[in-house]
């Protein structure tokens, strides 16, 4: 089987091509044989209200490719410079190999990757604000 296959919990959501599906009651599996359908795991969207943070602001960049409400070639620059500008910031050896990995997802037009490496430095990002007094 090619294409991308989710794995959805009970009454979980998913955007497909702004579309939205919600699972029944059991756990299920959905392959997705369309290449390059936009697919967005709702339980993992960041809400634009919630976009009060710099590792969100790029998280939100990458989404907005995944839901199809921005068109790849335009985001990359946005999320290359976002990318650059954290790596100014988060330079301990995790943060690094997850920004290398968002990079990477990037510049390959693997958007998921990229997301999912981004994502992994929120709970960072949200323990040096944490560390800081306001």
């Amino acid at each position: 089987m090619t294409g991308l296959v989710l794995k959805l919990g009970p009454h979980e959501r998913v955007l497909i091509n702004g579309a939205v599906i919600e699972n029944g009651d059991r756990r299920s599996k959905l392959a997705i044989m369309t290449p390059n359908a936009h697919i967005l795991r709702l339980r993992d969207a960041i809400h634009p209200e919630e976009v009060n943070t710099p590792v969100r602001r790029v998280c939100y960049i990458a989404q907005l490719v995944l839901s199809g409400d921005a068109e790849p070639e335009q985001a990359r620059m946005q999320l290359l410079r976002g990318i650059e500008q954290l790596s100014q910031v988060l330079s301990d050896h995790d943060s690094r190999i997850l920004l290398n990995q968002a990079s990477a997802g990037v510049l390959e037009g693997n958007h998921y990757q990229a997301l999912k490496a981004l994502r992994g430095l929120l709970p960072r990002e949200e323990r040096l604000f944490a560390a800081c007094p306001s």
